[in-house]
């Protein structure tokens, strides 16, 4: 089930944090598109003038929260997940491993649109010791979290982050879906904003994967 937060009162916090889940740059670039360049009617043409700056800010946000975040090789930050049975994984259990972590949603539409190419990453590279954490963002509520886990059959980890205390460690991270390459020296090597490139990702993946501890 596809639940989506719904900004209250203008474009706060959750607002904004609602429409960098739902609008790729694609989409925002028609939207910009449409509103500048195409002839209206006059009410069309204030609508224009209240969207044109809310694309605006959606950009700069975007922009401002990708400069916040992690750049490649930097050490991964100390950060505990709790998985769904309620196990705890922190990022020192997993030194030594090649692993990602991706923050996600189940109201986030790209999130849902690359999870079967991210299980399909997971199961080609498993087998050569890839570990995979699958972090739902504090918003999303656990029942819809554990729905989604079940019936896509999820074969990685998954992980509530219900005080957003794993997100914040890894650069605060607001878009999603936002995913992190450690390698085993736990060293974040490539950090996705977006879903990645498919063949460079895996290409990316399996050298890392290759080299020794």
């Amino acid at each position: 089930m596809d639940e989506t937060p719904q900004p209250i009162g203008g474009i706060g916090s959750t607002g904004l944090q609602w429409c960098l889940s739902h609008l790729d740059s694609r989409s925002v670039a028609d939207m910009a598109s449409s509103l500048t360049s195409s002839p209206d009617t006059p009410p069309a043409v204030g609508a224009r003038r209240w969207l044109l700056p809310v694309i605006v800010l959606v950009l700069a946000a975007a922009g401002w929260f990708g400069w916040r975040a992690f750049s490649p090789s930097q050490q991964v930050p100390a950060a505990s997940f709790t998985l769904l049975d309620g196990q705890k994984l922190s990022t020192r259990d997993l030194k030594g491993k090649v692993y990602l972590v991706n923050f996600w949603a189940t109201s986030c539409a790209t999130c849902v649109k690359e999870m079967p190419n991210m299980i399909q990453t997971y199961n080609k590279f498993k087998g050569q010791g890839l570990e995979f954490v699958a972090v739902a963002m504090r918003y999303d509520p656990p029942m819809y979290v554990m729905n989604y886990s079940q019936t896509r059959q999820l074969p990685f980890k998954v992980a509530m982050d219900a005080d957003g205390a794993a997100a914040r460690a890894f650069g605060d991270v607001q878009l999603t879906p936002t995913t992190f390459l450690v390698d085993r020296d736990g060293r974040i090597l490539k950090r996705y904003v977006g879903e990645p490139e498919w063949a460079a990702f895996e290409t990316l993946l399996r050298d890392t994967l290759a080299k020794q501890a």
